[in-house]
C-alpha cells in the first residue's frame, strides 16, 4: 500500500522560513517524478515545486527564487525548503508521486503565514 506523508507545517511570521517534508512507503521512490502543491481556501490547486527522477527542478514564478525541491532516494522522501514566506503562501501544502500514470497523494500539512 502506497503512503505519502507529509510534515512540517506550521505557523510562521512573513519572512520566515520552513521545511516540509514527504515521506513516501509502498513504492519505488527513486522511479517517480515528486511534485509539491498547495490549495489555499476558496482556490484552485496549484503547483509549487517538482523534482523528476533524474533530480531536474522547475517552479512557478510565485516561489522561485524562495523555495526549493529536493529529494533523498536512500530516505525515499522529497523536501521543501521555503524561505521568504509571505502570507499568499498561506494553504495546505500536499506532496505528489507520478510515474506512467500511477499518481499517489499524500494527506497535506497546513502552512500559515501571519504575523
Amino acid at each position: 500500500q502506497v503512503q505519502l506523508v507529509e510534515s512540517g507545517g506550521g505557523l510562521v511570521q512573513p519572512g520566515g522560513s520552513l521545511r516540509l517534508s514527504c515521506a513516501a512507503s509502498g513504492l519505488s521512490f527513486s522511479i517517480y517524478a515528486m511534485t509539491w502543491y498547495r490549495q489555499a481556501p476558496g482556490k484552485q490547486r496549484e503547483l509549487v515545486a517538482t523534482i523528476t527522477s533524474s533530480s531536474s527542478t522547475n517552479y512557478p514564478s510565485s516561489v522561485k527564487g524562495r523555495f526549493t525541491i529536493s529529494r533523498d532516494n536512500a530516505a525515499n522522501t522529497v523536501y521543501l525548503q521555503m524561505n521568504g514566506l509571505k502570507p499568499e503562501d498561506t494553504a495546505v501544502y500536499y506532496c505528489n508521486a507520478l510515474f506512467q500514470g500511477y499518481s499517489y497523494w499524500g494527506q497535506g500539512t497546513q502552512v500559515t503565514v501571519s504575523s
